[in-house]
């Protein structure tokens, strides 16, 4: 990237907190974090912004490797706000914007597409 960009990662609120069963992967999603941190601090000054985004469970392969996924997802969808799940399509709308110009000034970040659901975690 010669003339600045945007890096995403996906991390999950397991990074964060404790969650049942998600096991290794909240080890994992942690040193993500610090390590999406630490480029964003590194590469900054080529105007290159590194940010995460953060969705609630949703169905993918990756999700269904997870033990008890479905009651994860039975648990996510009652505790929401909006009584949802976030969809694929929504994650991708949040990505979007997170590559965009309009938000030139966002780096280090985590955008949580969860539908409300952190506020009650």
């Amino acid at each position: 990237m010669t003339q600045g960009g945007t890096i995403l990662t996906m991390t999950y609120y397991g990074g964060e907190k404790v969650i049942d069963h998600y096991n290794i992967m909240g080890h994992v999603k942690a040193a993500l974090e610090g390590t999406m941190r630490s480029l964003a601090v590194e590469l900054g000054a080529q105007k290159i912004r590194v940010n995460a985004i953060s969705p609630g469970p949703l169905k993918t392969r990756a999700g269904s490797g997870i033990a008890h996924f479905d009651e994860l997802i039975d648990a996510a969808r009652l505790r929401a706000p909006e009584h949802s799940l976030v969809t694929i399509e929504d994650v991708g709308s949040v990505a979007v914007m997170q590559a965009s110009d309009g938000v030139h000034r966002v780096s280090c970040d985590i955008a949580y597409v969860d539908g409300g659901l952190l506020v009650r975690a």
